[in-house]
């Protein structure tokens, strides 16, 4: 007679509904536990404090992107109730402001045509780097992680004038690269923020993904998957919550950044934010003009997180609740 193994015994349906509500209260515990952890009454009061005393500038900018310049200029916006008038003519003005070569509207187009490949070329990388430092063991390994983590503490500033040179030369150690590097376009700052975001990004993705059960990628192994599965069908969907978290990120540091864009993308490759540092005009005379520029260039960002923001909340939290 052949033993019965436990998994085979039958269960009860009535034990599986206790099992599940014991699963259930479980759960419940622990999101109540890291919740108690994670909030106090005095870290919610200096919060909302702090979001007022965040707010009350960016509604007043608010509020003067639409009154007109005059009143702008000579009256506060707390007066608005006094000194009545609603205009769209800012937002107009600043949407044709520009140079010869480029409005601002333009620069709208080209913030979205470097960012969004700004934020997920560096992932992509990062995500596969971080596998491979995770679950990977090659010669080197431990060195060349330490490396990449002390690549953090590297200002961006010192790798500026090389990143231009090459840039400018076409050619690294007497070897051409790529021609339309050197001609110029969106590839000079998908490069700059690509080499600048790595280092954090396979970093932070790595904790995420050496946190992955060692059994779970031991029986896709077992079962024949090569890395490839096992990175798309396992890592990846498991690791989206911190992926999402980064990319909102690294999107909000590209579209926001003006430094990168000041040395690499010049001409009709500019962004938005540079062409709002010189929407003031030469003197500061046209500085009402900022107001409705400055929402123009925050309604993807707050789009983008909105709609990310659930991944970005599960990314800050995941392995909070672990044991």
């Amino acid at each position: 007679m052949s033993a019965v193994l436990p998994t085979e015994l039958p269960v009860d349906p009535a034990t599986k509904r206790q099992l599940r509500r014991g699963e259930r209260r479980a759960e419940n515990s622990a999101a109540i536990r890291t919740k108690k952890r994670l909030t106090s009454r005095g870290a919610t009061i200096a919060a909302l404090v702090i979001a007022v005393l965040w707010t009350i500038p960016t509604f007043g900018l608010f509020v003067s992107s639409f009154r007109p310049a005059r009143e702008v200029r000579t009256t506060g916006w707390w007066t608005v109730f006094e000194n009545w008038g609603w205009t769209l003519d800012n937002y107009s003005e600043a949407l044709a402001a520009g140079n010869s070569q480029l409005d601002l509207a333009g620069a709208f187009i080209n913030s979205l045509a470097i960012t969004l490949p700004a934020t997920l070329i560096p992932l992509m990388i990062a995500s596969l780097a971080a596998y491979a430092f995770a679950w990977i063991d090659f010669r080197g390994k431990d060195f060349l992680f330490i490396g990449v983590f002390a690549l953090q503490i590297v200002p961006i500033q010192m790798a500026l004038v090389p990143l231009l040179l090459f840039f400018s030369q076409g050619e690294i150690f007497g070897y051409p690269v790529v021609e339309s590097l050197a001609a110029g376009g969106y590839s000079q700052v998908w490069i700059a923020h690509t080499m600048f975001a790595l280092p954090l990004a396979i970093y932070l993705l790595h904790n995420f993904v050496s946190e992955i059960p060692s059994e779970v990628i031991e029986a896709a192994r077992v079962d024949g998957a090569g890395h490839g599965q096992i990175f798309f069908r396992i890592v990846l969907p498991l690791t989206m919550p911190a992926i999402a978290s980064i990319a909102i990120f690294q999107f909000l540091w590209v579209w926001n950044d003006l430094l990168v864009a000041l040395i690499f993308a010049d001409g009709t490759v500019a962004p938005m934010t540079k062409l709002l540092a010189e929407l003031s005009g030469s003197r500061g005379q046209d500085w009402h003009l900022l107001t409705a520029g400055a929402f123009l260039s925050i309604l993807v960002p707050l789009i983008v997180f909105f709609a990310l923001q659930r991944f970005f909340v599960r990314g800050l939290l995941a392995g909070s609740t672990k044991g």
